[in-house]
């Protein structure tokens, strides 16, 4: 079903490229969520987790790359597997300075609540991995979304605490929060957390000027219908060392990741599943005026499938890639299109 619905996008969307990555025809059906970035050579690189299904004990986070002027992305290769623990939820990024880094779950429990966040990088362009190392010590810290490179050169990585011990609900203390990282020192401190009615996880961040970031959240709680489920918003107005308590937006979220995207312009774009109960419309909305509106709003996957995790980037060329999943977590989704694309769904 998802690939028929993917394919009628195209159809539908003709300004709009959506194409399948890998579906489960590549070994490891589950695939889930995946990542992106662009390397300084042009290539277009993907991260994600796969394996029999979210919680098998033997999933492990694959990379498959798309060589600048191909159309077609390798065979995935496993690039971090933990013995006898699942791996889940990568993140990576190429930062300035060339090194790749990869940002992945390590679940030593029964549930994402007992996680660890392990690290990788990469020096030669996400061809060799380093061993990993752990980034923080306490049970139940996560990644999902990407870093971004803040005005004082310090890296700022969303992470997020989940809590509850329960595989179908994230308990009102799950809270979002990020690490600063020096890249001069390797050092990094954790900011204070962000807290909201259900909980909140995932945090996706856009730094609007020197002070002043915004960051958007996945709310807690369960899969359930829901009438008054919203996106979560926080806000720093010193450089993101601070933020605010979270505050539920005109935004709906059926449980579901979102993403922020500062474009080269300034303008912004927020990612999200247009639902309160379910992973479908797949939507994208832009603002002109750093963030104070989002007028202009267009779905780039719609139909009777889950359409969730997107994943976003600008590359060099000014284009805008996303990655998501489809086909109850089986296929890999990567859309391409132009800021105008989002403009010409007129307010």
């Amino acid at each position: 079903m998802g690939l028929s619905l993917v394919m009628t996008l195209c159809t539908l969307f003709t300004d709009i490229v959506v194409e399948k990555v890998f579906g489960p025809e590549i070994p490891g059906k589950y695939k889930h969520p995946a990542a992106i970035t662009e390397l300084t050579n042009g290539d277009l690189y993907i991260a994600y987790y796969g394996g029999d299904d979210e919680y098998d004990p033997n999933t492990a986070v694959f990379g498959t790359r798309k060589q600048s002027g191909s159309q077609s992305w390798s065979t995935p290769k496993v690039i971090a597997n933990t013995p006898f623990l699942s791996d889940g939820n990568p993140v990576v990024w190429q930062a300035p300075d060339g090194v790749v880094w990869l940002f992945y779950v390590v679940r030593y429990g029964d549930t994402w609540s007992d996680s660890l966040v392990h690290v990788k990088v990469s020096t030669d362009g996400a061809e060799t991995w380093s061993d990993a190392f752990v980034m923080g010590c306490e049970r139940g810290t996560m990644v999902r979304s990407k870093p971004i490179v803040l005005h004082d050169g310090n890296y700022l990585l969303p992470i997020y605490h989940e809590t509850g011990h329960d595989r179908e609900y994230t308990a009102p203390t799950t809270v979002g929060s990020f690490f600063r990282i020096d890249p001069k020192t390797m050092t990094w401190t954790e900011t204070n957390r962000i807290q909201s009615r259900r909980g909140c996880l995932q945090p996706a961040v856009a730094q609007i000027d020197e002070h002043y970031l915004v960051a958007y959240l996945r709310r807690g709680g369960d899969y359930g219908p829901c009438t008054d489920c919203y996106m979560v918003r926080s806000e720093s107005r010193d450089g993101g060392k601070t933020w605010s308590p979270g505050q539920e937006t005109e935004f709906p979220n059926p449980n579901s990741a979102v993403d922020f995207l500062r474009l080269q312009n300034g303008h912004l774009m927020l990612f999200y599943n247009n639902h309160m109960s379910e992973r479908s419309p797949l939507t994208v909305a832009l603002s002109t005026d750093n963030d104070k509106t989002y007028p202009y709003r267009r779905n780039l996957a719609e139909g009777r499938d889950d359409f969730a995790y997107p994943y976003a980037i600008q590359t060099r060329d000014g284009k805008i890639h996303v990655v998501f999943t489809s086909g109850e977590r089986t296929i890999i989704n990567h859309a391409v299109f132009d800021e105008e694309d989002i403009l010409q769904a007129k307010p």
